[in-house]
């Protein structure tokens, strides 16, 4: 068309002046500039030809230049672009622009010469460099395109590497980021795709300039920065590659650059590949690389590029000879590198194969060096490790670790460092150490597994100059941030288990120390405590005992927690102690070590033996400082000392016993000395006391094996001797020390504490040595008493307290409670009669929760004393009152029997805080409102005692304390350490038994508050593991008093709390991922047993959920069917059961496998197995029609196996209930097609059924005439299920000869034998093999295989159910709370059952109706995209606000609002915004705005949000919103399935209807399901569980649509 015009115009003039003239005049619209440009260019051909007007075509054109298209351009330079959205103007303006530059192109060559074209670009390109505004740059980038390839390369030269630099500088500055484009961006595509191209075509000073601009900034580019790189050189390829065919003759081609040759080139491709965040710019690196593959084969010549850093392999080489392999390898990674842009795991997995013939082409067979730079293969492993499918990064990182197993790679430096960079990065996600699908529990993650192995084979691999450097790099990356408690665990482990080796220095043990640190972060204690055990071991292993001093590894030591990991007497402190004793004399030495005195020089001795004597050194001149000394040096010298005389013991085990005695007396001589001094030298420097005291307290707590007995342990004996010679000169000093008013200070309180602690240590000793009344803690405890009462007497006058006082009076306090803690622990201590003496009388009449008055600050010129604040002080009053209440609580236990059960009854009480209990619990509800959570504990013990005696007469008080106690556990975190103790004592006064009794019994306010409480425990051990187990556990103890009287028990009080022991058999929550990754690997590691240290450190505190149901499992197990109040608790308890079930069942109508409600029906039918026994016949006639209408119910697989196991045993035992049994066969059709199979199953064991039967026939002929019928059923799976009960009867038939069947043999055997030898290999003969093969019918016995093994392990193993469900019988031996009787034999399965598989036949309830599907008829339409004509309006509508949009498309608009607000992914959004648009919705809603920006949501809106009005409303809204909807007359419609859900096929929609929509995850939260005015629910026939909130929003929206349709058509009509 455009030649045409521009023939058109010459016709009627050849003049050029006449014609352009005309053309520059009027407005330069777009139009006008493309005319004048093909008019241009039509002249330009017409002067090729030599046409007319030759002579005054190049003045013409000069006039056109600097008249009309350099003003014109001018004008566009300054006139903004209309903002960076491309509406209208700006879409103009730019084809004004690219118009007017290629007519000025026309002009300069038609000007002759290159003095037009130099001057415009001269020009053009000031604008550049002047930095104007980004429309300026363009227009100037429009000009030097259009001109540059006018000018002269040699005589212009210099201009074009001006024009070539500043183009370049243009280009790199756009943001390579892959955001929105702006202004200056587009300038920066423009000068890359078309400046930069043109000047290309000039070669020379232009593509030279180039060049070296992209090579001056020598390190390849940054993730940010390799974009605009990328796109420089991808529209340079043709010009920085070599052309083929092209060096055929040198001297036609000018010497340029070759890419190839460039190793920075190559690290930019590279960087693209693995590093690029957006599609486009890893697309262009895979063009660049394609591109030089390409051009490489077709030159044939060879080439070669090495790396920059020296002597590596080559990062591209090319070689004839090797053609072939080098364009198989090629063609290989760019598939790879294009498949993994799919992002898809079914896509990809296919393809890895490929990867691994990568590797086998890029090492030479001949030499094992690489022929390829490991780069290459490393930009696959990252740009996989960074994808957003963590499936995809974890199918990456299994690959990468997993080299090593087939394959021996070489040594690379940049394959080290990816391994300390991006893979380290990838490990440090926990969800890619979860289990393989099928693995089970405590097996251990595949992927931890894998990186021991690979770490293993690659260090062992390494040189052993670069091991060092290679160990203490990954050290240093793994305390470089902050690692989840998983991989952190994994690591270590790895690391542990590397072979020894001499490559770490003080620099690497440091950097252990910081891991260290990192592993203290998580909650999880055995988590965090293997992780030390294996880190200490990595230490132990790679730790080069040269180069670290005993100084470096004890600081080392002190790092790890000794009650998490490193523990006297565990496998990990016999190991660290042979280390030492094997390295000892290898350690750097330090010069002050003296071995003076031992038996023996040795290093580890001199230094420990020097230690204590530093530790023990008086300082020069020392100021009576009041602050106690840091623990710090006390717990490093115990640990030192005690390793040192465990390595002694090692050494000495088949010499001399003495050597060990003989050594611990030597360390511990200075310490010993001063001791015996504390008594008598009243002059021994403060601080030296504290240290001797503080050392003695950490060796006694180090001492202390671990897992085993202390009798046997020698150390352990020496030091008590030790201790104990040392104890009278210790009791002397701390009773002078508390009682004679030396401690006078706020920091004195720290020293009593330690003093205190020390008397409680001393007390145990002599309770492990025995007790004897003259013993010097004996002579103490009493003074100490008496002293205290004293002080605290006198100081009741009245006088203006001091500090001194009052301190005094809070050490007399905390020292009383020590004594009373002491005297309830060591009953010599007791006089042993009840009298109330001086003592108890004081304690009684102390005034409870009597606050400290706060002293005036008389001392505070004095340098040790600090200054007494508010919150300080409020601590220690806090600390006063909770020692009062030890006082209290020993005193009430004490004179227990002294409490009366109502006030009143004592005029003038002796003890009033035990004979006024209403006072005192009074009190005690006081004290917990001032207290702080973790000084609680002993008022809970106090309302332990009191509550029993006063629920009868002050019911509503101690109601008030239920409360009250119950605020302080809720308010609790269960990460905190007060938590756990201060739970169990709330547990054991709320459901202490005689208060379950009487509040039982009274049935008043106390009884529901504690069913109250009792539901709100197991409420919140869905957020708090472990929170039940206390409970059940508590519970079922009082209950049982022991296994050998358990029959005598009465349970009449645990029949009124049968909720509770439900409430555990159907326990257990449905984890979410992370946290059920983490009881996996918790799992993993107390299966390691012993050999992980932290095991035998940490206890076990069987907080897990399976212990709720294994605690109730047995105390079930105990209960005795004879003694009658068990018989009705297990009764009543029954009945729960099935109400329950009942109630589950109502509750959905289809459940899935897994679900919720699939475990709670598993758990219900599991409990009714282990308490069937119990149930006599009268009982059962009350369940029995409940049972069999349990089987009618459309139940999971694992459930109908126990229903069918049941009625199995049921019926065996009670024969009398087959009546009933035949009447199932005799229900409607329509029960009877979705619960047959469960009956004939039944049938299949018909043998065990008649067992215990002497006349069979009977049964026989019953069951033989109801099966016959079932098996000529339309549905194939129950003609299965009757063949399989068909071929059990038919064979009792023939052992029991029942005659009246003869006449049938013939029939019923050819008819099983024509089963069994079935022609083909169809559907239906695999089926019926694998149902015989089933193990319910194959191996299962049902009186044999009765055991827990089998509930509550194999068949839910063997059902199909998920292994969060499988109690192992470990488990139920393991928690030994309650311990069963010796008796008790039924734990295991004595058949093969546990030995079998999961099959893959599953009993369905309704069959699949395999191999007779109906025939469906063909397809006859095919797709078609339908375009309304009504919406195809121009592009210059989109403007259009929203309110007009419908009226302006004439579109039908519906009043359906959709609220998906609630949604996240971007994909699901788009998908449902494309479908609001196509159905016409008023609106549709969602959380923000900025998910249109997303690239996921425009892919699937395909510009739908466009045409669609949006809405934000974010979550914290939506009830506002939702509320003043329904206030505009909207219908509220939530898609959710709950109990009152309508079918969607049953419901009308109104015509205002708002549908909200739920998360993709957890639906609709409930506070909003409130708001709703109806729940409507798509049927579904599968067994997923669920649909795509998009497929779903999509559905409703389309029934509605259908319906207003027909609504509207019909009003029409």
């Amino acid at each position: 068309m455009e030649w045409v015009l521009a023939e058109a115009l010459l016709s009627q003039s050849w003049d050029p002046r006449v014609l352009l003239g005309a053309l520059c005049r009027g407005e330069a619209s777009a139009e006008r500039v493309e005319t004048l440009c093909f008019l241009l260019q039509r002249l330009e051909d017409e002067e090729a030809r030599g046409g007319c007007g030759r002579g005054a075509l190049p003045e013409a054109a000069r006039e056109v230049a600097a008249g009309y298209l350099v003003p014109l351009l001018r004008g566009l330079r300054g006139r903004p672009a209309g903002g960076s959205d491309p509406g209208p103007p700006a879409r103009q303006r730019r084809r004004v622009l690219r118009a007017a530059g290629a007519a000025l192109r026309s002009c300069a060559r038609l000007a002759g010469g290159s003095q037009l074209a130099a001057a415009l670009a001269e020009e053009a390109l000031r604008d550049l460099l002047a930095g104007g505004p980004a429309p300026g740059a363009e227009a100037a980038v429009e000009v030097l395109a259009a001109v540059g390839p006018c000018l002269r390369p040699r005589e212009d030269g210099p201009l074009l590497e001006r024009v070539a630099q500043a183009a370049l500088a243009l280009a790199l500055a756009a943001d390579g980021d892959g955001g929105e484009a702006g202004p200056a961006e587009d300038a920066a595509a423009l000068a890359a795709g078309r400046l930069l191209p043109a000047l290309g075509q000039c070669g020379g000073a232009a593509l030279r300039a180039v060049w070296d601009g992209l090579g001056a900034a020598g390190a390849p580019p940054g993730p940010g920065r390799v974009g605009p790189q990328l796109l420089v050189l991808s529209a340079l390829a043709e010009r920085l590659l070599p052309e083929p065919g092209a060096d055929r003759d040198p001297r036609t081609r000018e010497e340029g650059p070759d890419a190839r040759r460039c190793w920075r080139f190559w690290r930019t491709v590279q960087a693209g590949l693995a590093q690029a965040q957006d599609a486009l710019t890893r697309k262009r690196a895979r063009y660049l690389l394609q591109r030089a593959v390409e051009v490489s084969a077709e030159l044939g010549a060879r080439c070669a590029c090495g790396p920059q850093e020296g002597n590596g392999p080559s990062l591209f080489w090319w070689s004839e000879k090797k053609k072939d392999e080098l364009l198989k390898f090629w063609e290989n990674y760019i598939l790879i590198m294009e498949t993994l842009e799919g992002n898809q795991i079914h896509v990809i997995k296919p393809v890895l194969p490929k990867l691994n013939s990568l590797f086998e082409y890029a090492v030479s067979e001949e030499n094992g060096n690489w022929l390829f730079h490991p780069s290459w293969h490393m930009c696959i492993y990252k740009r996989m490790f960074e994808s957003e499918n963590k499936i995809l990064t974890k199918e990456g990182v299994l690959h990468f670790l997993e080299l090593y197993e087939t394959k021996v790679l070489p040594f690379s430096p940049e394959f080290s460092e990816f391994i300390i960079g991006p893979l380290m990065d990838a490990l440090s996600e926990s969800s890619l150490y979860s289990r393989s699908p099928g693995q089970l529990i405590g097996s251990g993650s595949p992927l931890g597994l894998k990186l021991q192995k690979f770490l293993v084979t690659y260090i062992s691999l390494l040189p052993e100059e670069i091991k060092s450097s290679f160990l203490l790099k990954c050290i240093q990356k793994m305390s470089s941030r902050h690692w989840c408690a998983i991989p952190i665990l994994f690591l270590s482990k790895a690391l542990a288990n590397v072979p020894r080796c001499k490559a770490l220095g003080i620099e690497a043990l440091l950097a252990l120390r910081d891991v260290l640190q990192c592993t203290m972060i998580t909650h999880q204690i055995l988590l965090r405590g293997a992780a030390q055990c294996y880190l200490l071991q990595t230490a132990m292993n790679l730790v080069d005992v040269e180069k670290v001093s005993l100084s470096d590894i004890s600081t080392f030591l002190m790092c790890l927690r000794q009650e998490e990991s490193l523990g006297r007497g565990t496998s990990l402190w016999t190991e660290l102690c042979d280390w030492l004793r094997v390295n000892e004399n290898c350690f750097r030495r330090a010069s002050d070590c003296s071995c003076v005195g031992l038996p023996e020089t040795s290093s580890l001795n001199a230094y420990v033996k020097n230690l204590v004597q530093e530790y023990m050194k008086s300082p020069a001149l020392e100021r009576e400082n009041c602050f106690m000394p840091d623990w710090f040096e006390a717990k490093l010298i115990a640990m030192m000392v005690l390793l040192a005389v465990d390595v002694e013991g090692m050494k000495s085990q088949y010499s001399e016993k003495r050597r060990t005695q003989n050594v611990l007396r030597i360390f511990l001589d200075p310490l010993l000395e001063s001791l015996m001094k504390l008594g008598t030298n009243a002059y021994m420097p403060l601080l030296k006391t504290d240290r001797c005291l503080q050392l003695l307290v950490k060796l006694l707590h180090t001492c202390m094996l671990k897992g085993s007995s202390t009798q046997d342990d020698e150390v352990f004996t020496l030091l008590q001797n030790f201790v104990m010679s040392t104890a009278e000169s210790i009791s002397e000093f701390i009773l002078r020390r508390l009682t004679m008013n030396e401690l006078s200070s706020v920091s004195d309180l720290d020293r009593c504490h330690l003093y205190l602690m020390v008397l409680t240590e001393l007390i145990n000793l002599h309770l492990k040595v025995g007790w004897k009344r003259g013993s010097p803690i004996w002579r103490v405890i009493s003074p100490l008493k008496n002293a205290s009462i004293r002080h605290l007497q006198e100081m009741d006058h009245g006088q203006e307290p001091t500090l001194g006082t009052q301190v005094q009076r809070v050490i007399s306090m905390a020292a009383l409670a020590t004594v009373c803690e002491a005297t309830d622990r060591t009953p010599e201590l007791q006089l042993g009669s009840l009298e109330a003496g001086p003592t108890e009388r004081f304690l009684s009449a102390l005034p409870l929760n009597h606050t400290l008055q706060k002293p005036h600050a008389e001392e505070e010129s004095s340098l040790c004393e600090e200054s007494s604040s508010s919150q300080g002080w409020g601590k220690i009053v806090a600390q006063y009152i909770h020692d009062q209440w030890v006082c209290l609580s020993f005193l009430l236990k004490k004179y227990h029997t002294l409490i009366p059960t109502s006030e009143g009854e004592i005029l003038e009480p002796i003890l009033p805080a035990v004979q006024m209990p209403v006072r005192t619990l009074q009190a005690a509800l006081e004290a917990l409102t001032v207290l702080p959570s973790d000084q609680v504990l002993p008022v809970f013990h106090c309302m332990k005692i009191l509550v029993p005696k006063l629920l009868t007469s002050s019911e509503s008080l101690c109601v008030e304390s239920f409360d009250m106690a119950w605020k302080i556990i809720s308010a609790l975190s269960n990460t905190q350490l007060v938590f756990w103790s201060n739970l169990k004592a709330f547990v054991q006064f709320v459901f202490d038994t005689k208060v379950l009794t009487t509040a039982a019994k009274i049935k008043g306010q106390a009884y529901f508050k504690i069913k109250e409480i009792m539901y709100k425990i197991i409420e919140m051990s869905a957020i708090k593991t472990g929170v039940f187990n206390t409970l059940i556990s508590y519970c079922c103890k009082s209950w049982i008093v022991s296994a050998s009287n358990v029959s005598q028990v009465s349970l009449s009080t645990a029949k009124n709390y049968s909720e509770l022991v439900l409430e555990a058999c159907i326990f257990g929550t449905v984890f979410r991922r992370d946290q059920r990754l983490i009881q996996d690997v918790q799992t993993y590691i107390e299966n390691l047993g012993h050999d992980c240290a932290a095991n035998t450190v940490i206890e076990n505190t069987k907080r897990e959920d399976h212990y709720v149901r294994i605690c109730a499992v047995k105390f079930l197990c105990l209960l005795d069917g004879s003694n009658m109040s068990h018989k009705l608790f297990v009764e009543d308890l029954a009945i729960k059961l099935l109400d329950k079930d009942e109630l589950v069942s109502k509750s959905r109508t289809r459940y899935y496998v897994n679900s919720q409600q699939h475990r709670v029906k598993n758990r219900i039918w599991q409990a009714l197995l282990v308490i069937l026994p119990r149930f006599d016949q009268n009982f059962l006639n009350r369940i029995i029609d409940r049972i069999f209408r349990a089987g009618f119910i459309n139940n999971q697989a694992s459930i109908k196996y126990f229903i069918e196991w049941i009625i199995i045993l049921i019926l065996h035992k009670f024969p009398q209930f087959l009546p009933k049994f035949w009447d199932c066969f005799s229900y409607g059709e329509e029960n009877l097609k979705t619960s047959i199979c469960t009956f004939l199953s039944v049938l299949s064991h018909l043998d065990i059924i008649t067992q215990n039967v002497p006349e069979k026939k009977p049964i026989l002929k019953q069951a033989f005439i109801i099966v016959l019928q079932w098996c000529f059923s339309h549905n194939f799976s129950i003609r299965l299920y009757a063949l399989v009960a068909l071929k059990k009867i038919w064979s009792m038939c023939k052992t029991w000869h029942v005659e009246e069947f003869d006449a049938l043999t013939s029939v019923i055997e050819s008819s099983l034998s024509q089963v069994e030898n079935m022609p083909g290999a169809g559907n239906a003969k695999k089926n019926w093999q694998r149902i015989q093969e089933h193990f319910f019918f194959e191996t299962f016995h049902p009186l044999k295989d009765y055991c827990l093994e089998t509930i509550f392990y194999i068949l839910p193993r063997l059902s199909g159910l998920v292994e969060d469900e499988w109690i192992a019988i470990g488990k139920f031996t393991r928690f030994t709370d309650i311990p069963l009787d010796s008796g008790f034999q039924w734990y295991l399965s004595p058949t093969q059952l546990c030995e079998r598989k999961p099959g893959d036949w599953a009993q369905q309830d309704i069959g699949s109706n395999s191999g007779e599907a109906d025939d469906q008829s063909e397809w006859t339409d095919v797709q078609k995209k339908i375009i309304p004509w009504k919406n195809n309006v121009p592009d210059l509508d989109l403007e259009l606000v929203f309110q007009d949009r419908v009226a302006k498309l004439g579109k039908s608009i519906s009043r359906l609002i959709v609220v998906a607000s609630l949604i996240d992914k971007p994909t699901n959004l788009g998908g449902l915004c494309r479908t609001c648009e196509v159905f016409g919705a008023s609106a549709l809603t969602v959380g923000s705005l900025q998910c249109t920006r997303d690239k996921q949501f425009q892919c699937l809106s395909v510009s739908a949000e466009q045409w669609l009005p949006l809405v934000e409303v974010r979550p914290p809204q939506l009830i506002d919103f939702l509320q003043q909807k329904k206030s505009e007359g909207y219908t509220v419609i939530g898609v959710e399935q709950t109990a009152r859900s309508v079918d969607l096929t049953q419901y009308s929609f109104p015509e205002r209807s708002l549908l909200l929509l739920g998360n993709e995850r957890e639906g609709i939260p409930a506070n909003l399901i409130q708001q709703l005015d109806v729940c409507v629910e798509i049927p579904q026939q599968g067994i997923i569980r669920s649909l795509n909130v998009h497929v779903s929003g999509a559905l409703l929206i389309w029934e509605y649509t259908r319906q207003q349709l027909l609504k509207h058509g019909d009003t029409e009509s």
